[in-house]
C-alpha cells in the first residue's frame, strides 16, 4: 500500500492563490493584513502571532539611535518565523525615532505579519523581486558635434541667438547632448565671435 506524504506547511500555503486579493500602493503588490490572517486561520486555526517587545522600554517597537523597526513572528505547527522590518512612510522609507508615530509602528506591524505569513508559504510569489536594486540606466550616448554631424546646423544657430550669454556657459548647456572635439569647439568659437561682431557692428 503506497503511503500519501502529506503537506508541509510551506506547500499547503503556497498553493492557495493569492492573486484575487492582491491590493496595489505605491508601484508595490500586496496582500493586506487581514485577507492574508484570513487565508491563514482558514488552513492552520492554530496559528498565533507573536509581537515583540523592548526588554528595556517595554515598547512594541525597537530603534538603533536614527531609525525603528519592528519584530514580529508568527507561528504554525510550533514552527515560528520572524520577521523584523523598519517603520516607514507611504514612500517605504524609513521614519526617523523622533518622528515616528503609534500609527506608523501599527502599520508597520501589519506588514511584517504579511511578510512572516509569506515566508510560512502564502503569497510568497508577491514579493518575487522585491528585494532586487533597480537596474542602472544605461549611459546616454552622445552625439560626437562636428561641421560634418546632421545637427551641427542647429548648434550653429544656438550660438548666434544665444550669443549675449558667455560661450563657455553655452558650451555646458550643449553638452548635456553633445561631445564636444577641439577642433569643434574652436570653430564654434569662431562663430560666437562674428556673431558679437556683427551685433557690435
Amino acid at each position: 500500500m503506497t503511503q500519501v506524504k502529506s503537506k508541509s506547511v510551506f506547500e499547503t500555503l503556497a498553493a492557495i492563490n493569492v492573486y484575487d486579493y492582491i491590493d496595489k500602493r505605491g508601484g508595490l503588490s500586496y496582500v493586506s493584513w487581514a485577507n492574508a490572517w484570513m487565508l491563514l486561520k482558514r488552513e492552520f486555526p492554530t496559528a498565533t502571532r507573536t509581537i515583540y517587545e523592548h526588554d528595556h522600554t517595554g515598547m512594541n517597537y525597537f530603534s538603533d539611535g536614527r531609525t525603528c523597526y519592528v519584530k514580529v513572528g508568527v507561528t504554525i505547527n510550533k514552527q515560528e518565523i520572524i520577521d523584523m522590518l523598519p517603520v516607514m512612510d507611504f514612500r517605504n522609507k524609513s521614519i526617523s525615532v523622533d518622528s515616528v508615530t503609534s500609527m506608523d509602528v501599527n502599520k508597520a506591524i501589519q506588514r511584517s505579519t504579511v511578510k512572516c505569513i509569506a515566508m510560512h508559504g502564502l503569497g510568497i510569489g508577491v514579493y518575487t523581486g522585491e528585494d532586487i536594486p533597480e537596474p542602472t540606466p544605461a549611459p546616454v550616448e552622445l552625439e560626437t558635434m562636428s561641421p560634418k554631424s546632421s545637427s551641427w546646423g542647429a548648434v550653429e544657430k544656438f550660438i548666434v541667438t544665444s550669443r549675449h550669454e558667455e560661450f563657455d556657459t553655452l558650451v555646458q548647456r550643449m553638452s548635456a547632448k553633445y561631445k564636444f572635439t577641439a577642433p569643434s569647439i574652436k570653430k564654434l568659437q569662431g562663430v560666437y565671435d562674428v556673431a558679437n561682431e556683427e551685433k557690435q557692428a
